[in-house]
């Protein structure tokens, strides 16, 4: 007879107080809710401040803002680790002890005399507060909420831009990197510079909205849109990336004095990274910026100084206008299109579009290619050319270049909606002795337009 195998090990029961009810596994680090649950600090911690819920999983009673912070059962963890060392059950360690604001104020204190020294000496401290900010969430609201932090590493920022064109600034379109770069910002201990490194922190810190307040409205708010400004301008490529990411960040905070104070290099920055096409994420990030600014002072005219026009239209072209067989980012081309919109708002644009040999055609392609909201968009701006830039020769390329087809298509179809619909019919009213005999007009509708 053969040698028999074995018998399996029996599978070990693990008591259900031991497990957490959101990952249903062992809890290697158990912390209580005021209602008295607990869960592994890990999943909770994701549930409540990553994920934006305000309520307990299990009891799903309301949590107050001070009762969201979760306390330690070391009793518990105790238990846990007593339990797994008799049953051979792989241990936890005990977790180390959460980051206090004491020791993040100390970092950053011992590092502000450096910050005019060579940037080799801020890596060290930079990296530090990298380790603590990667470490938990817990230790990443404590560095956001530890004073003074977010301004020393802005300073950073403005002290240490790159200079030279580094290995990451050639990064060619397309390239797998974006994943790295947008999903999960690059580490801090692998960034090339101290601009690279603070900037990362900065990203991964996931600022919010009063945090960005709070710097805005403090000493260093007149130099935070300058500052971005000088970063979306430099060569380096991570640097532009993480910066267009903490400007949209920051947007929703600033007044609108602020937005209204923009400058040129800031607009033209946001337009380079558009243009450059950094990455598919960067580019719809910057588009969110470009239509948040747009509407403010003559921000319109700064986006046509920087050729905004010429960048959109050939983000449109070379999207296929997102149309759904044209395997092109849908989502960018809306965003292009409302951007268009909001520049054709001034005179200015609406004479860079008119002007570009692809402008209205790009356009009015996309009318019928968007959802309801982007062929809202594409048709005020059709509709601001019409009314205000009317030229003989502008109704003849609108007429050439299948605008008016198209608006006799949506009349005809209705599916964006009535506005859109009616903004249509009045451009073929309002132009209707130039374009009575086109081919796109059916004969038994020449009696309803004027002669």
């Amino acid at each position: 007879m053969g040698e028999e195998s074995p018998a399996p090990a029996p599978a070990v029961e693990v008591p259900s107080y031991f497990v957490c009810p959101i990952s249903l596994e062992i809890m290697r680090d158990p912390v209580t809710l005021s209602t008295g649950i607990t869960y592994d600090r890990e999943s909770i911690e994701r549930w409540v401040f990553t994920d934006g819920h305000g309520e307990c999983p299990v009891t799903k009673q309301r949590l107050a803002p001070a009762d969201r912070e979760p306390t330690p059962n070391h009793t518990l963890r105790r238990l846990i680790q007593g339990w797994c060392a008799v049953h051979a059950v792989e241990r936890f360690p005990t977790p180390r002890p959460p980051v206090d604001a004491a020791r993040v104020a100390a970092i950053v204190d011992a590092a502000r005399p450096l910050l005019r020294e060579q940037e080799e000496a801020l890596m060290a401290p930079l990296r530090e507060l990298a380790d603590i900010v990667a470490e938990s969430d817990r230790n990443r609201r404590c560095v956001q909420g530890a004073p003074g932090v977010v301004e020393f590493l802005l300073s950073v920022v403005k002290e240490h831009g790159s200079v030279g064109v580094d290995a990451t600034s050639a990064k060619p379109l397309g390239s797998s990197q974006e994943e790295t770069t947008c999903g999960a910002v690059q580490d801090s201990a692998k960034a090339s510079s101290a601009e690279e490194a603070a900037l990362s922190i900065l990203h991964s810190l996931k600022l919010s909205e009063e945090s960005f307040k709070r710097v805005l409205e403090g000493s260093g708010g007149e130099d935070f849109l300058e500052t971005m400004a000088c970063v979306l301008r430099r060569p380096s490529y991570l640097s532009r990336m993480q910066g267009i990411h903490l400007l949209k960040s920051a947007l929703p905070a600033m007044p609108p004095a602020r937005l209204t104070s923009a400058s040129a290099a800031l607009v033209d920055g946001v337009v380079r990274v558009v243009a450059d096409r950094l990455s598919a994420k960067a580019v719809k990030v910057a588009l969110h910026v470009l239509c948040r600014l747009c509407p403010w002072g003559r921000n319109r005219v700064k986006a046509v100084d920087a050729r905004a026009v010429s960048a959109l239209v050939r983000l449109l072209l070379d999207e296929g206008s997102g149309g759904c067989n044209s395997g092109g980012d849908r989502r960018a081309c809306e965003l292009a299109v409302v951007a268009i919109d909001h520049i054709c708002g001034c005179a200015e644009g609406r004479l860079e579009l008119v002007a570009h040999p692809a402008g209205l055609a790009a356009v009015a392609c996309a009318a019928t290619r968007l959802s309801a909201a982007g062929t809202e968009s594409a048709m005020r701006a059709l509709h601001a050319v019409a009314r205000h830039s009317a030229t003989p020769a502008v109704l003849q390329e609108m007429l050439a270049v299948g605008v008016v087809a198209r608006l006799l298509f949506l009349v005809q179809v209705g599916a964006a909606g009535e506005r859109t619909r009616a903004r249509a019919r009045e451009m073929l009213k309002m132009h209707a002795r130039v374009w009575r005999d086109s081919p796109c007009l059916a004969s038994h509708l020449n009696a309803s337009y004027p002669r």
